[in-house]
Parts: C-alpha cells; sequence; structure tokens
C-alpha cells in the first residue's frame, strides 16, 4: 500500500491496481482566507477510482473540485445523513453509506466506523484494507472513547491518518467554547497508541489558522515528536510526499 499526502486532512491510496482518495481538497474555503500551502490540481497526484469522504463541510468535501478533477460520475462514498447536505451537488454517483457499512472499490475495501464531529454534524472515520494492509482515516474527529472498539474489530492498523492542530474556532451564529474541535497532537499520539498503529501521519494542520475564526494550536509538530517518543513511529509528510506501507 502507498499513501500520499494531499493538502490539508487528504490522502491518497495505491492499493495494487486500486486508487482511492479521501477528503480530498483545492477550492479552499473563501472564509479561511488564503491557504498557508499550496493548492495543487487534485490531478497532479493521478487518477482514482473512487472518493471517500468523512464529512460534508467544505473543506473536506469539496464536490466541485473532485468533479472537475475525477469526472462527475465518479463514486462518492460519503456518510448517509450528509446527503441532505449536498443535494445540489455536481456529482452524479454519491453513495450513502451507513456506519458499519463496507464498500469494496476494486481489489480494496473501505469500512465506514466512528468519528466525532466537533460541530454535531454526520461524521465517519474510513477503514481501508487491501494487500494485507490496513489504513485509517479519521477527518477531523474529536477524541472519543470509540478507539477500543475499532482495534477489536479491525485488529492493529498500519498506519492511522488523524487530525492534530486542536482547533478553536469562533463561527458566526454559533456561541464560542473556546474548546478544540478536533484532536490535539497528544490526543493523535495516545488514539494511535489505542490503536495499535505502526505509524501515524498526522493530517489536518497548517493550511488553516486565521484568528479569531479558526485558531489552530501551537508547536504542532514538536508536540507531536515530544509525544510519540519512545512509543511510536511518526510520518510527518509534505503535501506529495508519500509512505510505502
Amino acid at each position: 500500500m502507498i499513501v500520499q499526502k494531499l493538502q490539508w486532512a487528504g490522502i491518497r491510496i495505491e492499493s495494487g491496481n486500486t486508487r482511492i482518495v479521501i477528503d480530498p481538497l483545492y477550492n479552499f474555503p473563501v472564509k479561511f482566507g488564503q491557504p498557508h500551502e499550496a493548492m495543487l490540481p487534485l490531478d497532479q497526484y493521478g487518477p482514482v477510482d473512487a472518493v471517500l469522504i468523512t464529512h460534508h463541510h467544505g473543506d473536506h468535501f469539496d464536490p466541485a473540485a473532485i468533479a472537475s478533477f475525477y469526472g462527475s460520475d465518479i463514486p462518492v462514498y460519503l456518510p448517509e445523513g450528509s446527503l441532505k447536505y449536498v443535494e445540489n451537488s455536481e456529482l452524479t454517483n454519491l453513495q450513502g453509506v451507513k456506519l458499519g457499512e463496507t464498500v469494496v472499490i476494486g481489489s480494496a475495501k473501505a469500512t465506514a466506523s466512528y468519528a466525532a464531529d466537533g460541530l454535531g454534524d454526520p461524521q465517519i472515520s474510513w477503514v481501508v484494507e487491501g494487500g494485507g494492509k490496513k489504513l485509517l482515516h479519521s477527518g477531523d474527529t474529536l477524541w472519543h472513547g470509540y478507539w477500543w472498539r475499532m482495534v477489536r474489530k479491525h485488529g492493529a492498523f498500519d498506519v492511522v491518518c488523524l487530525p492534530v492542530n486542536a482547533a478553536v474556532v469562533q463561527f458566526p451564529g454559533l456561541m464560542p467554547s473556546g474548546q478544540p474541535i478536533t484532536m490535539s497532537p497528544e490526543q493523535a499520539v495516545s488514539a494511535a497508541v489505542v490503536l495499535e498503529a505502526a505509524v501515524l501521519l498526522p493530517i489536518h494542520y497548517r493550511a488553516i489558522h486565521r484568528p479569531p475564526l479558526y485558531t489552530e494550536t501551537l508547536d504542532i509538530v514538536e508536540r507531536l515528536e515530544e509525544a510519540a517518543r519512545d512509543r511510536m513511529k511518526l510520518a510527518i509528510l509534505q503535501s506529495e510526499d508519500t509512505l510505502i506501507v
């Protein structure tokens, strides 16, 4: 299995002749201003057979880019509860999945698993298996108590892609909580340990930091390295970098 990091929270997976992308982003949400990393054309990473989406927020689901770079008829799998939010999409092959449901994509399979959205919207993690390897992508989840269930069901993971920026937001119309809506570096490492992961690939950091609307936590890489020391392997990738699992 070859895992390639895309911008923000996206990854591309190659397993045998099967290519899958999760949460690809090109059209950066305007409300966040200019991104702090380059948004590269998605076809620069190569073709894909299917798209997996963790949730419908604009920094994880970019239907215009998916249609433009992969074609409007490409299979796109997302939480069943998200379908009502994307009814006017130009995509013609949207498929809602239930928690625990598995879809077969070429020689790989993807299972919708647990996640906890920081704003209370529908969200799932994706467990992708192929070629004897197993990967988890958890969107921008909060810490939750389902990690133990996940590892009991699926077994130890070869690589887990977990959010790490502990973002605190002040969105219009929402009472500010002062609490992070995604996991912190320390929580991501702890989750990876519980999941018995061989490698933690941190995602969901660097591109967005616009206080007070969206405030990313400080010293992410340093804190990851400190939390992971003597506990697990980190793969700190830049966009376009790859990891062979």
